[in-house]
């Protein structure tokens, strides 16, 4: 693999201040957002077992009603979390050194992959608001691996998720739940990365290291504003659309469940489909999760819809489409939907 070049320059104020707006960025938005409500809701769900209603329970008859009210109760919950996702996605393009990027996510391989994985841990995105952040990393010619990592771990690893999902479906959940996800994170992303090309750092790339030292063209507030329109326009579209395609076509993804389906491994599977491409917000898998078992649904498609339900889904998947090539979009999407069923399988097993 070619050698790295290093920056010629030193690098003052004016290069260090850009990092630091970056990370007060993220930290106060993340507090306001994630942090703060997560901790204030975790007491709820150790006081009373519940983090709310399953937001499928609605099922209008029509179809377009059905999609409005799903759109409402989805983009309410998540709006705020989606509008930081935006900002950060470009905000990581405009004032963070690409090389940086790059020594630490740029190199295709496992540990490229692991730190993918735990970048992601303090995000607690879903992963439609995790997207535009991978959408960034990877203009920044963030490896395929890496990029992956952070998409999918941000729901599936969620601290908090796990934590809300011990006082209110019980901790041997949340660590099926866990090793699963480790599983699903760098599994697949290791898998993905092997197929999207070889281990080494694209020619693009090295001569973004190269041009490091160069100062940018235009003013920085110009160049923000051009990348967050180029990242709003190439991924929010698409996914109010996507959106309002699975909200009107609930009533039919998720069936009426009774203690006919229990753990039957057709339900298990088909679950694990459904859950695969429907979207939901930070968490949501839980009260969905608790509400369908009190109905009858048994233990393995419960567990099969805990694990993809968070992980990914079509609206997500729409929104990388200019990021990743469709080959590894659609080997990720067939490999969460495994990880679902042999997720489930062990959870029919052992709980």
């Amino acid at each position: 693999m070619p050698s790295m070049p290093m920056p010629s320059q030193p690098r003052g104020w004016s290069f260090w201040w850009k990092p630091a707006v970056f990370i007060l960025v993220a930290v106060v938005g993340l507090y306001y957002v994630k942090w703060s409500p997560y901790y204030l809701k975790s007491f709820i769900a150790a006081d009373q077992h519940s983090i709310g209603g399953s937001i499928i329970n609605d099922n209008p008859a029509s179809p377009w009603l059905a999609a409005l009210a799903y759109a409402q109760v989805y983009f309410l919950a998540i709006w705020k979390a989606a509008v930081l996702a935006v900002i950060l996605g470009s905000l990581v393009q405009v004032l963070i050194p690409r090389d940086w990027l790059l020594r630490l996510f740029g190199k295709a391989g496992f540990g490229s992959t692991l730190r993918g994985g735990l970048f992601a841990l303090p995000g607690m995105m879903c992963s439609c608001c995790a997207a535009p952040v991978a959408a960034g990393l990877r203009r920044q010619q963030v490896s395929v691996g890496a990029a992956l990592a952070f998409w999918i771990a941000n729901p599936v690893l969620n601290p908090a998720t796990l934590v809300f999902m011990g006082f209110v479906l019980g901790w041997e959940f949340s660590l099926l739940r866990l090793l699963a996800g480790v599983v699903l994170v760098l599994g697949v992303s290791l898998f993905a990365q092997r197929i999207a090309r070889p281990d080494t750092l694209p020619e693009v790339a090295l001569e973004a290291v190269e041009a490091v030292n160069q100062p940018p063209q235009g003013s920085l507030l110009l160049r923000w504003m051009k990348t967050l329109w180029q990242l709003f326009w190439t991924t929010i579209p698409i996914y109010v659309v996507a959106v309002l395609v699975l909200g009107a076509a609930r009533v039919w993804l998720f069936p009426h469940v009774d203690g006919a389906i229990g753990n039957s491994l057709f339900w298990l599977v088909a679950l694990a489909i459904v859950g695969t491409l429907f979207v939901i917000p930070t968490a949501a898998e839980i009260p969905i999760v608790q509400t369908l078992m009190t109905l009858g649904l048994g233990v393995g498609p419960a567990v099969a819809l805990l694990m993809t339900l968070p992980s990914i889904s079509l609206p997500s998947l729409l929104m990388l489409r200019r990021s990743f090539d469709t080959r590894v979009l659609v080997s990720v999407a067939l490999l969460t939907m495994l990880v679902g069923i042999v997720s489930g399988l062990l959870g029919l097993a052992l709980l």
